[in-house]
């Protein structure tokens, strides 16, 4: 069994400044998240005053859904009041956040043109890929979703640290699902960039794969997870990923229709291309 070594990094000590890794991956993970799906949706006709006027909602409805779903959960590892509002030590769950972010979003988009709506939810798929993939890694350095013992040829191998979790024993080779996640999120969104780069793509593609990606492997992942509360056998966010599978899936089985009623082809840079003619 081979196991990378791993150990947490909670903290960056550059000379009297202490910076929280994880607050800090958070932080980069929505800027570079932002920037990513600006540089989308621009050339795709999105109103930037729009967008500049939707984001910082829907990231803080992320964080605020995210954070409040990870308290009702472990809330007795809290060890006071205070400890709730406390985002920068770790304890953010994505499922809650995407749900929130969601319900937020729903009013505000209804001032777009229904193309736009749908431009924007790629922004936001391809951008949310890259800055969840970041974000990951501030859960890595602060010791959070450990897995059991790795049965695969590889894992990491734990060497101790300041964890938020129960620690394993040192030396074990464990799962870090974290690490797991940034890793295929990573992948994923180089595939996009690649598709993007070859061809066009109907509006909502981006969101739905998303949606699917995300969905199917956070819920096979969580299987990986010994530290979190389940309900008939399945945690929390696995019902959440259910969910988002099953919206996902519709989104792209309803790809085709959608692109003919708004009226475009595919996704190529403008605000829409006209649909081709096709014999009846």
């Amino acid at each position: 069994m081979f196991g990378l070594p791993y150990t947490t990094f909670p903290y960056i000590q550059i000379g009297p400044i202490r910076l929280q890794v994880f607050g800090l991956c958070v932080a980069v993970g929505v800027i570079v998240g932002t920037l990513v799906a600006g540089r989308y949706g621009r050339p795709r006709g999105l109103p930037q005053d729009e967008v500049l006027r939707l984001a910082p909602w829907l990231v803080l409805a992320g964080i605020v859904g995210a954070r409040l779903t990870y308290v009702i959960t472990n809330y007795d590892k809290l060890g006071s009041f205070w400890e709730a509002f406390a985002i920068w030590k770790g304890g953010l769950q994505f499922t809650g956040g995407a749900i929130l972010a969601t319900l937020v979003a729903l009013p505000l988009l209804r001032r777009l043109e229904p193309i736009h709506r749908w431009h924007f939810a790629d922004a936001v798929a391809l951008g949310l890929t890259i800055g969840q993939a970041i974000g990951r890694i501030g859960c890595v350095a602060v010791g959070e979703h450990f897995g059991g013992a790795a049965s695969f040829p590889f894992g990491l191998t734990w060497r101790g640290g300041d964890a938020i979790e129960d620690e394993p024993e040192v030396g074990a080779v464990i799962h870090q699902t974290a690490a797991y996640e940034t890793l295929h999120l990573l992948v994923l969104f180089v595939a996009l960039l690649l598709v993007l780069r070859r061809r066009s793509l109907p509006p909502g593609v981006l969101i739905g794969v998303f949606s699917v990606w995300y969905g199917v492997l956070r819920f096979l992942t969580d299987f990986l997870r010994i530290h979190d509360r389940e309900l008939f056998g399945l945690t929390g966010a696995q019902y959440g990923c259910l969910l988002l599978t099953g919206v996902g899936v519709w989104i792209l089985a309803t790809t085709r229709a959608r692109a003919e009623r708004l009226g475009v082809a595919g996704n190529t840079g403008g605000a829409a291309d006209p649909a081709p003619a096709t014999a009846e």
